[in-house]
This record gives C-alpha cells, structure tokens and sequence, in this order.
C-alpha cells in the first residue's frame, strides 16, 4: 500500500492558504485508497496555478500548453489505455483557451479524468476574470465589471451527455477525496469541476461565500436521470451541489478503435518494413 511520501513531489508554490492545497492532499488521499502506485498513473496539465498541480506530486507527468491538456491525454490514452490518465487544468486554462478540445473530449468519451480547478479567476496571470467569473464582477483588466455572462461547466456537460459529471469544493476533503475516487473508478470521460477559492485574487468567492451555499447532493437523488442532472447543474447562487450531479454508460473511445481494441499501441509490434512499402508509394 503506497503512503503520502511515495507521492511526495517538489515543494508547492502556491499562496499561503490556496485551495490548491486541500485538492492535493484529497488527490494523494484518493489515490493511496485506491492502491494505485505512482508509476500507474499519468497526470497531463497546461499552464496556470492548476498546471503546477503535477510538480508537486510523484508520477508520470506531461505538463504542455495552455488549454492544451486533453488532446496530450487523449493520445496518451490511445497509446497506452492501460496507463490511467488524468488531466488537471484551472478554469481559465480548461475553459477559455480549452473549451474546444473539452467539448471533443465529452463527444468522443476517451477514458479521461479530467480536474478543473475553478477558482473564478485568472490566478497565474494576476487576477484577470475567467469563464466561471461572475457577470458584474471587477478585475484589473475588468474595471466596470465583467459583461459576459458566466459559464456553467456542469450543464454543458450535461447537455453535452458527458458520461460523469461532478463538482467538489476544496473546503470539504473528505468528499472531495471520495468524489475523485468516484471519477477514477468510472470507465469513461469524467468531469471534476473543483471549487477552490482563489485567496489573493477573488475576494468574492471566498471560502465562507461557499460554506454558505454548498450543500452535498442527498443520496437518494438519482444521477442517471438527464432531465433531473440537468435542473440540478443549473442551480447556481444561493444553493450551490456538490456531488455526482450527472452519470451514464456508454462505449470508450479506446473500445471503438479496432487497432487498439484487443492490445494497446506501446505492445503491438514495431516493423520497419511497413514504413518503407508505405514510403515507396510516394516514390
């Protein structure tokens, strides 16, 4: 069984009191629970305070480029689908400059688990708003307030059939620790959406605005129903749910791929010959 210091990474960077470190700690809870070693899993991130997510955590790692952590992913799954990989992004960086591969992801259902830490704002780059910023909200760079209205992640996902949609709150570890396992354990693309307040930046969304409206999802509620995930993602503002809002099953991307379906790509045979009958036909 691996302990906390077998996934024991670099000394983290972020602000005094960030829930960047709640989310890390639930992580490596989530993952000693599962008994999974740090060699059997891969973490993809881009850039942002999110994206240092995986320097301070001990495995294989792939940290690439803005709003670019999905397409990695998914060709790290296509390569190897026995390797579990995961993707952790902030909300800028997933659905800003991502939100395109993010939509493609959730249609082609690739055996990701996808982490966003949302924490309303830009953090890296000092505080500009994000797609999750509130509409009216003030930043440097959005002093009357910001005019677009907010993005709601967990109904797109929903309207999108993403195959598991669920949203989890820094300040709350012991269900952030159980919604993670959750995700790991489904088969196909799971949607984490991570409430983190952003100390230094966000002075609205703090960790007391959300203590006062979060609330878990009771467990009689339930998550395959579309119609009902879809009320349920909409709810925003004065009640806030935490938990699996939505949950369906249907076929991976990696099982829909007749060359990969039976072995995955890293153990099929390497013949060099191929390339060449294949090059001579541009000769």
């Amino acid at each position: 069984m691996p302990t906390l210091q077998d996934y024991r990474g670099r000394h983290p960077a972020w602000c005094p009191g960030c829930g960047n470190f709640s989310i890390l700690k639930s992580f490596k809870d989530a993952m000693i629970e599962l008994n999974i070693e740090p060699h059997q899993f891969t973490i993809v991130s881009g850039i942002g305070q999110a994206g240092k997510f995986p320097h301070y955590v001990k495995c294989n790692t792939f940290n690439g480029l803005h709003g670019r952590t999905l397409p990695v992913a998914t060709g790290i799954r296509l390569t190897n689908h026995e390797m579990l990989v995961m993707a952790f992004a902030g909300d800028g960086d997933c659905y800003g400059e991502g939100g395109n591969h993010l939509i493609h992801a959730i249609r082609r259902n690739i055996n990701v688990k996808l982490f966003v830490h949302d924490n309303q704002i830009y953090g890296l780059t000092k505080g500009q708003a994000s797609p999750t910023s509130m509409e009216g909200m003030k930043t440097k760079n959005q002093p009357f307030g910001v005019f677009s209205e907010q993005l709601n992640p967990m109904a797109l996902a929903v309207a999108l059939d993403c195959s598991f949609v669920a949203r989890g709150f820094a300040g709350d570890m012991k269900h952030l620790t159980w919604l993670i396992k959750e995700a790991v354990a489904h088969k196909g693309f799971s949607l984490v959406d991570i409430l983190q307040p952003c100390v230094t930046f966000n002075k609205i969304n703090t960790f007391d605005w959300y203590k006062q409206r979060v609330y878990n999802i009771v467990p009689e509620y339930n998550p395959e129903d579309r119609i009902a995930a879809f009320q349920k993602a909409l709810e925003w503002g004065d009640r806030i749910p935490l938990g699996i809002i939505y949950r369906n099953h249907r076929q991976v991307l990696e099982e829909r791929v007749p060359g990969i379906k039976d072995k995955p790509l890293v153990r099929q045979p390497f013949d060099l010959s191929k390339i060449e009958t294949t090059l001579r036909e541009f000769y």
